[in-house]
């Protein structure tokens, strides 16, 4: 589980994983937050009902700008300041990296368990309907790291 003070799991790999990613991998978790800001802005209003109204415009504009590829990259540095070794290389594509209604997860078993990377740019909202709404705009908020 995620504490939300820190955006870890509270164990050592994942606070020396998030480090990274908001330092080294900042630009990375920024450029991923813009596209997120182009998808909203398409949407009529300040929410989407529609899952694919969120996933499939991210993931062309992730795609489009060469951010999945990266955020492959993202993961295995990510896992290599922990330590740990990735059982197999990742690549841009599930089950490595996955556009989710939230966003980006990058994932990579290690012999620890599986790291994972979220990028939240969007927020689920259930009430009467579901509603994709944008999340965080910081890469602080917006990273977790778990090892599960």
């Amino acid at each position: 589980m995620v504490d939300a003070d820190d955006g870890t799991d509270g164990s050592a790999p994942t606070t020396v994983a998030r480090e990274h990613v908001l330092s080294d991998g900042r630009e990375t978790v920024a450029a991923v937050l813009r596209c997120a800001d182009e998808v909203t802005a398409a949407w009529e209003g300040d929410a989407a009902t529609d899952r694919a109204a969120v996933v499939d415009p991210l993931s062309r504009r992730l795609t489009d700008a060469g951010l999945l590829a990266r955020c492959s990259d993202l993961l295995s540095e990510a896992v290599a300041v922990t330590g740990l070794s990735l059982a197999a290389s990742p690549v841009p594509a599930p089950p490595y990296v996955v556009v989710t209604s939230r966003g980006p997860v990058l994932r990579g078993t290690t012999d620890a368990g599986r790291l994972v990377v979220e990028i939240r740019a969007f927020a689920v909202e259930r009430d009467e309907e579901v509603r994709y709404v944008r999340g965080p705009d910081d890469p602080e908020t917006a990273v977790s790291v778990a090892v599960r």
